[in-house]
């Protein structure tokens, strides 16, 4: 099991701040993406390649290629700009 954090936008857009997720087939960050993905709309939509989503594994900055184990936390969010 793991725990997705989603932030800003995407958590308004996703209507949920965070979820419990269970591993099954899911190795990487990338992986992880692709089954949210498949979910369709607006998942689909908020992780396409079109949008830039940076992800956190244990409140790291990460790769997609990260490995996922039991227990990770891992969290997404748009890219932040300031003025």
């Amino acid at each position: 099991m793991i725990k997705i954090k989603y932030f800003a936008r995407l958590s308004e857009n996703l209507s949920r701040r965070e979820e419990d997720l269970a591993l099954d087939d899911i190795d990487t960050v990338e992986a992880l993406i692709q089954r949210l993905i498949e979910r369709g709309a607006p998942w689909s939509q908020e992780f396409s390649g079109e949008n830039k989503i940076m992800v956190a594994l244990n409140h790291e900055m990460c790769n997609r290629q990260a490995p996922l184990k039991s227990g990770d936390e891992v969290g997404f969010f748009p890219p932040v700009t300031g003025g």
